[in-house]
């Protein structure tokens, strides 16, 4: 290879790919390396920093590379990825200058490596404490990864952002919103994007929290008077990742502190990923400020797993307890298990339960009486039509209102009541829920489900009257 073929190669990418694309998963690459030549092809080597911009080089560039790389060459060539050496920090002999093993370290980072034992000896022979790693205080559960992550259509734009982060932290969808109901994955994959990140970096400043963690820490320290350390803990992260941002919905001081550590991070380049059970501007009771931040990035949806995805979840998951499920067990119980991944889950447990308990081997009579409970409830088949009626009847207005444009309270409410009752007590979706209700975008629907939801909480005579035609519904 020529000296100037990588070079001459990169501008011509450069005039290729998007400026965005280009710079952040090609410029960032060493010179690729020739390689003793096969026959009459020119083999190069290029080394990736990590597994993650690796794998992504090789599914999405390495072929344009090639192609680029041989048309300047007037030869065949061929890519050889390859993972580059990690460094290791040096370490510091014996007696250090100062008594603090952060010494020289920056505000708030405590350095951790892979040469971990040499510095805890370097630390004993100084008689210093050696703190622990970051990464002791990440609170990520590092069962939770892309390789445990079950991938299907209902995922893959969320998942393929996610490691697209974990490869190349603070450049690209910045911030993350990940947007869904409950028990789709959501916190999985943010967990998944922290695990590969330590692994790549164990010296990165990663902190998973669920929302309510970050309002209990401003509320301790506006009691203490100590935001200081607030700032300390959150301002200096390198990857922050926070589970249903909707709890900050009208705490003010909450929001307004969340806006600081946001914009700070944002300004030193950290990575921020976020998730909640709505899209940003879904998000009630919430500072317009941090919406519009919110949705700066990228917002991704995580939508209910389809059919074969709940059977290789199924199947995942009962091979991580040492039972091999049949496949057609696994279809009978996703067929009649579909609202989220966590129902799927307890479902599966009830079955392997059933059938330790009973020591019978796992199969189709075995899980329908292991799930007879559940099944019953299915098969009473509640129908959004049969929710519309009823509900129309109860308010004493026509079903047909259910499906008009009109909007006078009478019928309005009446009809937000049924799209709630038809997203709690149907397997439809919010699409085809607003479909059913005279072709109503589905954030109409999801508007009505919050909000009715939220007012049953606070409102006794709702709640009645929601028990009344839940009863009704399944008498």
């Amino acid at each position: 290879m020529t000296p100037d073929l990588w070079q001459r190669g990169c501008e011509r990418l450069a005039s290729e790919l998007p400026e965005q694309q280009f710079n952040t998963w090609i410029r960032p690459l060493p010179p690729a390396e020739v390689l003793p030549q096969d026959d009459d092809t020119m083999r190069v080597a290029l080394r990736v920093p990590n597994r993650f911009k690796l794998d992504w080089i090789r599914s999405q560039y390495a072929g344009r590379i090639e192609t680029v790389l041989s048309d300047l060459a007037g030869l065949p060539v061929r890519l050889d990825l390859q993972l580059a050496p990690r460094e290791l920090p040096p370490v510091r002999p014996g007696p250090a200058a100062s008594t603090s093993p952060a010494h020289d370290a920056a505000p708030g980072l405590v350095a951790a490596s892979a040469a971990t034992s040499i510095a805890t000896l370097a630390a004993a022979a100084d008689g210093t404490a050696t703190p622990p790693p970051a990464a002791s205080r990440h609170k990520l559960n590092p069962a939770l990864t892309f390789d445990t992550l079950v991938a299907g259509r209902a995922n893959q734009m969320a998942r393929t952002a996610a490691l697209h982060v974990a490869g190349a932290p603070g450049a690209m969808y910045n911030p993350l919103f990940i947007y869904g109901g409950v028990g789709l994955g959501k916190t999985h994959l943010v967990h998944a994007v922290g695990n590969a990140l330590l692994k790549d970096r164990p010296d990165a400043r990663v902190l998973y929290l669920h929302a309510e963690q970050f309002i209990s820490d401003v509320v301790r320290n506006y009691q203490r008077k100590t935001f200081d350390e607030l700032k300390a803990k959150y301002h200096q992260l390198d990857l922050l990742l926070i589970d249903d941002v909707q709890f900050f919905a009208g705490k003010e001081r909450t929001q307004e502190e969340f806006f600081n550590a946001f914009e700070a991070l944002l300004a030193k380049r950290a990575h921020i990923i976020m998730t909640s059970d709505t899209y940003p501007k879904g998000l009630v009771d919430i500072d317009e400020r941090l919406t519009s931040r919110f949705d700066a990035g990228l917002t991704v949806a995580i939508e209910p797993p389809e059919l074969e995805m709940r059977v290789a979840i199924l199947i995942q998951k009962a091979r991580v307890d040492g039972v091999e499920m049949p496949e057609d067990v696994a279809f009978f119980v996703a067929k009649n298990v579909r609202a989220n991944v966590r129902e799927l889950e307890g479902a599966l447990r009830k079955v392997l339960a059933y059938a330790r308990f009973t020591h019978k081997d796992v199969n189709i009579a075995l899980a329908r009486e292991a799930l007879k409970d559940l099944l019953s409830i299915q098969n009473r088949q509640i129908s959004v039509e049969n929710i519309q009626k009823t509900v129309a009847d109860f308010y004493k207005i026509k079903v047909a209102d259910m499906y008009s444009k009109k909007r006078p309270a009478s019928i309005a409410r009446p009809r937000q009541i049924a799209m709630f009752l038809a997203k709690e007590m149907t397997q439809k979706s919010l699409p085809e829920i607003g479909e059913l209700f005279g072709g109503r975008d589905h954030t109409t629907v999801l508007h009505a489900v919050r909000k009715i939801g939220g007012e049953r909480q606070k409102n006794s005579e709702l709640n009645q009257q929601l028990h009344v035609l839940e009863q009704t519904l399944k008498g």
